[in-house]
């Protein structure tokens, strides 16, 4: 057996690592077309055919990333919680009050304007009466935690303010998104939603994180 030189074996690594991080977006942006699917039709009107003629892909192509319909579906899911987890670990050490609320926001609010899919996806849940869109509730819960909420407390002014900010994030977002006013719409849904939650101090346009 031939051993390769240094060099080579570090340019095979380089390549590898640049298809597999290719890999990742690719499949990033099949599961957030998919998930605003899910959110506009529902699991069960959304067929594999009109996946993958979202994302550009042949059906065998879009097998090829994912092994099913419901493994896609799971994987919306799963991004979903993820990127909920993210945006609690980041504020988790900071005390509940303004600051936390406003990092928390605007951490939600890039997640929204990058990933509309998901955020479609997530919203639809909270009016779906189908099984699998409520099976989102968890991720709810986590959001009530980074604000450092009770949900089972449902007469709490706290939890109302809480989930106006998320509901204006959402919409606003979206509408941002179809409307191609991201960069611009940003300063304003932050303020929005800070505003919201009865903070009234000027929000600045992205916070030194």
């Amino acid at each position: 057996m031939v051993a390769l030189p240094t060099e080579s074996v570090g340019q095979t690594r380089t390549v590898e690592c640049m298809a597999s991080t290719f890999r990742q977006h690719a499949d990033e942006d099949i599961v957030d077309r998919a998930a605003e699917l899910f959110a506009q039709h529902g699991f069960a009107h959304t067929s594999l055919q009109s996946l993958a003629e979202a994302v550009g892909l042949s059906k065998a192509g879009l097998l090829h990333h994912f092994p099913s319909k419901d493994a896609l579906y799971e994987a919306a899911q799963q991004s979903c919680r993820e990127q909920v987890s993210r945006v609690r670990t980041r504020v988790a050490d900071l005390p509940l009050g303004p600051e936390r609320d406003r990092l928390a926001l605007e951490l939600l609010l890039d997640v929204a304007l990058d990933r509309p899919g998901l955020v479609a996806l997530a919203f639809s849940a909270v009016t779906a009466k189908d099984a699998r869109a409520a099976s989102l509730e968890d991720d709810d819960l986590q959001v009530f935690e980074t604000f450092g909420v009770d949900p089972a407390d449902m007469r709490a002014e706290r939890l109302i303010r809480v989930i106006g900010a998320l509901s204006a994030l959402a919409v606003l977002s979206l509408a941002a998104h179809h409307l191609g006013e991201k960069a611009v719409w940003r300063r304003q849904i932050l303020a929005t939603c800070v505003d919201a939650l009865g903070h009234r101090a000027s929000t600045p346009d992205r916070m030194e994180l």
